[in-house]
């Protein structure tokens, strides 16, 4: 804050690992988060630190010898507990003024640029990412405080000088009030970013959460945590309650005194998470509110002006960034017939000088996240074999962990289940069009909605393009992950989630309702 105002918002900046005191500090980051390997964190509820006897065992999938951490899990009787003290926090914390709930978002903020190395070098460890992917991920969290601050401070000037039409003899207004206690659920393959951002969009708004971090990545929530109790944010704003999602995450949902769910993960889970929320539960008062970011099946499209090197390049990196597991990885490459096995003959080349190794080491391809991921992606591999013909990958890759190689199945027909079904691993289905239109028809044949790119010369088709191909986040002429917060708000259509926005003006209305008051003067 500068003289009690928030200065423009400005995306935190990208580590260039190329120059070497870059290098050198991350390599002593991931020194320190080293010799603090498997310690064991607690549930946070309330002001109490508990320990439970049953442990989630965090293991780098990398190196699955190495143990991150071992985590306190959440029964009902903890979660019972963690309602409780969100309930009783609420009373006082949605009473605390927007812009002093905001300054506490700033002060994380800026500890974490602080610490930035070291909260990547547990990513790097805890979820398998290269150290681009980490510095990523730790830069998109401070993006996210800092973003949702100044969304708070906003959000507490227009309650004042909200623009209603005018009448005599009244005085009327319009302001944002929280909603009560949330259930935040974020997904593993950003376990910092959207960790934080779920988190924060919801506590600046005025709400008390129970956080339930995914089980593979629990360390690294924790780390958030402890960051904004170091702040100073009162006890019971954030209740830090892993545990298994078919036990308190069910219960969880259907609790009377939930108001709101806010997740992020598959669509699998997603709609469970809805359907649950939607029943009415006894003694609730009121409509649950369900913010759900789900599952892609994100796709490119190229037709025959486009820069063919470009899209060959942007395919490689929507596919196989992080391991293509992220929602908008684009798993899908449509090819005009004409420019077709140019633009796969490109896409080979670069795929082949992908190496596999540890993300410690910065290798471009890391392992995938756990043993049943690894299984799954296997069995669609031996699925993509028989629907298309395997040119890159198609295998195990070498190392002590959940390595696979990056993937390639060739002349794919539009209905196949690897061009339908989310995979979120390194395989990539390559179909061919007959022209830019059929293209664009093969892109929208998906019951998700997410993320999409054309690549194109042709002004026309660009802005049919624009029209047709139905997804949330639609790119011209570049790869279709990498989402900036507050640049390209994030959120898909169909089964790709509730179209929820992230990192957008509108963002912060989902965990507020609006309350007019009218006075007769």
């Amino acid at each position: 804050m500068i003289n009690g105002t928030a200065a423009a918002f400005v995306n935190e900046p990208f580590t260039d690992f190329s120059q070497e005191e870059n290098k050198s500090a991350m390599k002593a980051a991931l020194n320190k988060v080293k010799q603090q390997l498997g310690r064991e964190y607690p549930l946070h509820i309330g002001s109490d630190r508990v320990m439970t006897e049953a442990k989630e065992r965090s293991i780098n999938p990398g190196k699955v010898s190495e143990v991150i951490g071992l985590v306190s899990k959440a029964s009902i009787n903890e979660a019972d507990r963690a309602m409780a003290a969100a309930l009783q926090t609420f009373d006082t914390w949605k009473k605390v003024p927007p812009t002093e709930r905001a300054e506490y978002l700033f002060k994380a903020a800026e500890l974490m640029r602080q610490r930035k190395h070291e909260f990547s070098a547990w990513m790097v460890l805890e979820a398998g990412k290269n150290w681009a992917e980490a510095d990523a991920d730790t830069a998109e969290a401070i993006d996210f405080m800092e973003f949702y601050a100044r969304e708070m401070v906003r959000l507490s000037a227009i309650n004042i000088h909200q623009p209603l039409t005018k009448i005599n003899g009244e005085v009327n207004r319009l302001t944002y009030i929280p909603l009560g206690v949330g259930v935040v659920i974020p997904p593993w393959n950003f376990p910092l970013a959207i960790c934080v951002g779920m988190t924060t969009a919801a506590v600046v708004s005025g709400n008390t959460v129970l956080l339930k971090p995914a089980s593979t990545t629990p360390v690294i929530a924790a780390k958030f945590v402890e960051l904004m109790q170091e702040v100073g944010l009162p006890q019971g704003v954030i209740n830090f309650i892993p545990g298994n999602g078919s036990e308190i995450g069910d219960y969880l949902t259907s609790h009377p005194k939930v108001r709101f769910i806010s997740f992020t993960g598959s669509k699998e889970v997603g709609l469970r998470i809805n359907k649950r929320a939607a029943e009415t539960a006894d003694g609730q008062i009121w409509i649950k509110r369900v913010v759900a970011e789900m599952g892609g099946k994100d796709g490119i499209v190229v037709d025959e002006t486009a820069d063919l090197d470009q899209a060959a390049a942007a395919i490689v990196a929507s596919a196989f960034g992080f391991q293509g597991q992220k929602c908008s990885a684009g798993s899908r490459a449509i090819i005009v017939e004409d420019v077709y096995d140019t633009v796969l003959d490109n896409v080979l080349e670069l795929t082949s000088k992908l190496k596999s190794g540890l993300p410690e080491e910065n290798f471009a391809v890391g392992p995938v996240i756990d043993q049943k991921s690894y299984d799954k992606i296997l069995e669609y591999m031996e699925i993509g074999k028989n629907e298309g013909y395997l040119v890159a990958g198609g295998s195990k890759a070498e190392g002590n962990g959940y390595y696979l190689q990056p993937t390639i199945i060739a002349d794919v027909y539009p209905k196949a289940r690897i061009m339908q079904e989310e995979i979120f691993g390194p395989v990539l289905a390559v179909a061919k069009a007959k022209d830019w239109k059929e293209a664009i028809e093969i892109f929208n044949d998906t019951e998700f909605g997410l993320t999409g790119s054309f690549f194109s010369k042709n002004e026309a088709r660009i802005s049919e393009a624009l029209q047709e191909m139905h997804c949330g986040n639609l790119y011209i002429n570049r790869k279709c992950t990498g989402a900036l917060v507050g640049v390209h708000p994030f959120g898909g259509f169909n089964m790709s989630g509730t179209d929820s926005k992230a990192g957008g003006h509108d963002y912060l209305l989902l965990f507020t309702q609006a309350k007019l008051t009218s006075r007769k003067i």
